[in-house]
């Protein structure tokens, strides 16, 4: 079956323009740190194609993970509910009901019901967990990628899994386009809904993700004055060349979290936004790093290959596009090599220094 990806954050990416980035960013790579980081206070969030992938990590590890900012992103396993019948269903589904659908979204509650049934199976851990969790949910009226109905059944879900009031924050935002938000002079204007898909609203909406997830922070230093790295994200995908992800991944390591005992903080880039299509832009100007730096936080940016056939824009996979069988689906669940991958490097920055 060919394999289309669904329109997220959408960049044209040439592909001799990826085999420089991955080799120019395979020599400078490093393996990932041991920094002794708190693991039970991790936390994630993402934009579109990111923030479904930060809702299905989340929900797949919610014995571990304590929360999630999630940006334009619909509920868990939104391209398995319902809809278009068929093996090829997922990625139907993800390329319409989970963007822009015709009719009722992807219904939360029912996500719930069946992220119930993958946690009796094995596959996930148990959605109870999501009552002790923190979660921030974004829309914007003006965004026409990821309609805000859609973000509204990812407000369902976390209600039916009985997120209190206090810890669930909605927002909707009525200039907003598709796009993390910055106070950046050089991002487009708020209601844009075009790449890189990073939009100047007067507020950096990264600094609002960490402050809800972590309760009270220290203010954001002037200039981020840690190390970002470049690391080698091969060995958390070995045997799985199926996994998608890109050779090198990033971190920003805080100065103090060399002595001092820090969390992390994982944030999963859109479609179009990985280091190979905005070098360091991504992952230097939205605003993480400068509130992460004073509050010991490590901030983690893992990265996915775009791939002409499977994955051409370079999307975390909510749909399916990893399985090995798409009659069978395990993109959600905890082995599946995305997911596996990434709680490796989360395990690997926990190791003792």
């Amino acid at each position: 079956m060919t394999r289309v990806t669904p329109q997220l954050c959408l960049w044209p990416i040439g592909a001799a323009a990826l085999v420089l980035s991955a080799l120019a960013q395979a020599e400078t790579a490093q393996p990932l740190p041991r920094l002794g980081t708190d693991l039970s206070q991790s936390s994630v969030s993402g934009l579109s194609s990111g923030a479904f992938m930060a809702t299905q990590f989340e929900v797949a590890y919610s014995s571990t993970v304590i929360g999630a900012g999630i940006v334009a992103g619909g509920p868990f396993y939104c391209a398995g509910l319902g809809g278009f019948p068929g093996p090829g269903r997922f990625l139907a589904n993800a390329t319409t009901r989970c963007l822009n659908p015709r009719g009722p979204a992807p219904d939360g509650a029912s996500a719930l019901a069946l992220a119930r049934q993958f946690a009796a199976a094995g596959d996930i851990d148990d959605p109870a967990n999501l009552r002790k969790h923190r979660v921030y949910i974004f829309t914007g009226a003006a965004d026409r990628i990821v309609r805000s109905r859609v973000v509204a059944q990812t407000q369902r879900f976390y209600v039916a899994a009985g997120v209190s009031p206090g810890q669930l924050r909605y927002v909707s935002h009525p200039g907003a386009g598709h796009a993390l938000l910055t106070r950046n002079r050089a991002d487009l204007a708020c209601d844009a809904n075009a790449a890189p898909n990073l939009n100047n609203c007067g507020f950096i909406q990264s600094h609002d993700i960490l402050r809800h997830l972590y309760g009270r922070l220290q203010p954001p230093a002037a200039k981020a004055g840690g190390r970002l790295i470049a690391f080698d994200q091969r060995p958390f995908t070995a045997g799985r060349p199926d996994a998608g992800m890109a050779d090198t991944g990033y971190a920003y390591l805080p100065a103090a979290c060399a002595s001092a005992q820090c969390r992390v903080h994982v944030v999963f880039h859109g479609c179009g936004q990985g280091a190979a299509v905005l070098r360091d832009r991504f992952y230097r100007t939205t605003g993480y790093n400068e509130l992460a730096d004073s509050n010991r936080i490590v901030v983690l940016y893992p990265q996915v290959q775009a791939d002409r056939r499977r994955n051409p824009n370079g999307c975390w996979d909510f749909w399916g596009y990893t399985d090995v069988d798409p009659r069978k689906p395990r993109f959600h669940t905890r082995p599946a090599p995305q997911m596996a991958a990434v709680m490796a490097m989360l395990q690997r920055l926990a190791l003792p220094r």
